[in-house]
């Protein structure tokens, strides 16, 4: 029996979809974060649980083909790229097969698969980080809290954010330290300087700075602003959230601009987009575009014959705004009553007249929208990574949409979803993945939902 502190030979035959390797010892599955399948290692068990055990590599004896050089200081640290240890070729394969492994187990859905699609940019990808801001060692640090915890690895330079977010970390750090500003401190509530948070609009050029603070003010704001101005390659705008709450959440209730409007502007799919702190918006903008011509296409709107499209977990509106031309009507529902006033102003901005959009819990609204009759031929989903509430789904397949196209961040719960649908008539069609986060475990994936008895579009 395996035992504690013990050294073993492993061969790494499988990936979890955390991205641990995974070996057999003794009987038992041993997982072992950064081995990829095709690794021989030596690992040092760390714990045993009953049918399975946790390693950690300590020699590599004969590396994986799929294996790549890692090139980030903190990787396994930071928690955030846990298959930056692999080949991109071998990080793909393993992502399409977690979605149709789920697909196939929890959702019982075989499909002929699309080829999974690659993101244009597998590094300096991002248009959003969110950075806590701590002391370390005696220094002001910005970084990523480690994995299951709140301690924070300094990260100044992550090298899936655009490379100016960098020289904004760098700075914030320093002008904090020479200013003697505090950064929080979470085991009493004190300090001042929480997180930074920054936004990039990449057709715009634009970048929002966001400083959030415990307290009502932030000490020799306009000198940070011109030292924070030159590293921005283009209009900046600066604001600060204040947040004096004892949790995690990372915004307080409002914004404060100091220097611009404190939004940005982006363009994606072909849709100018007017972004705040709050607003919900893929973090891979030309992976995003790829994802939104899949859901395009499975939609099927035809502007021969318009259609009503319902577009539910709306957010800022881009799904339902990309496919506005080809329907008739379109109705956007979202929760979060910033996000449906973002999605009219994006309406009005791009001239967009024959959408609306509800503030309203997604299965209220289903429901409401069954009551009052209306039949949309097309609906297209893109929940949380919780998925879509059970009644929500219930409602939808009673109004009898001919298709039902689900976006989705988190594969199981799409599966668990596409069971329901299954059970209320309707039968999986087509299936993709895109992959909007490189060197992560997390992928996108879009099924098309066709209501039985309906003709297949391809």
């Amino acid at each position: 029996m395996l035992q504690k502190n013990q050294i073993v030979r492993l061969a790494i035959t499988d990936l979890t979809h955390e991205g641990s390797g995974v070996g057999h010892a003794d009987g038992l599955a041993v997982f072992v974060p950064r081995t990829a399948p095709g690794d021989e290692a030596e690992v040092k068990i760390v714990q045993v649980r009953g049918s399975y055990a946790y390693g950690i590599l300590q020699q590599l004896i004969v590396p994986s083909p799929q294996r790549a050089e890692n090139d980030c200081p903190v990787f396994s640290r930071c928690g955030g790229c846990t298959l930056r240890h692999l080949s991109y070729e071998a990080e793909l394969a393993a992502k399409e097969e977690w979605v149709k492994s789920n697909l196939r187990r929890i959702g019982k859905i075989e499909l002929d698969w699309e080829p999974i699609l690659p993101s244009p940019q597998i590094s300096r990808y991002r248009n959003k980080a969110q950075y806590p801001i701590r002391r370390v060692n005696g220094k002001v640090e910005v970084g990523f809290f480690a994995p299951r915890s709140h301690r924070l690895v300094p990260v100044r330079d992550c090298l899936l954010q655009p490379e100016h977010f960098s020289a904004i970390c760098r700075e914030v750090c320093a002008f904090a330290q020479e200013k003697n500003i505090p950064p929080y401190e979470e085991e009493n509530g004190s300090g001042l300087l929480r997180h930074l948070l920054l936004r990039w609009g990449e057709t715009s050029g634009q970048t929002l700075v966001c400083l959030v603070v415990n307290g009502d003010s932030l000490p020799h704001v306009e000198e940070l602003i011109q030292r924070l101005e030159p590293l921005c390659p283009g209009e900046m705008t600066f604001c600060f959230s204040e947040n004096t709450r004892r949790d995690n959440v990372i915004l307080g209730k409002s914004i404060r601009a100091v220097t611009g409007s404190g939004r940005i502007a982006d363009k994606l799919d072909g849709v100018e987009l007017s972004l705040s702190p709050y607003s919900f918006y893929q973090v891979n903008r030309g992976a995003a575009e790829l994802l939104y011509g899949v859901a395009r296409e499975y939609a099927g709107l035809d502007e021969s014959s318009p259609q009503l499209l319902l577009d539910l977990y709306c957010g800022v509106g881009a799904i339902g705004l990309s496919m506005a031309s080809g329907a008739k009507r379109v109705i956007g529902v979202e929760s979060l009553a910033s996000a449906v006033e973002d999605a009219k102003e994006n309406a009005a901005r791009n001239d967009i007249d024959n959408i609306e959009f509800l503030c309203a819990d997604a299965s209220m609204a289903a429901a409401h929208l069954q009551q009052q009759g209306l039949r949309p031929q097309v609906v297209v989903v893109d929940p949380p990574r919780k998925g879509v509430e059970e009644a929500a789904l219930r409602s939808i397949a009673t109004m009898g949409p001919e298709r039902i196209v689900h976006v989705s961040c988190n594969s199981a719960t799409l599966a668990r979803d596409c069971q329901i649908l299954t059970e209320c008539g309707y039968r999986a069609v087509r299936g993709r993945a895109v992959d909007l986060f490189p060197r992560t475990a997390h992928v996108e994936c879009v099924i098309l939902m066709q209501r039985s008895g309906i003709e297949d579009k391809k």
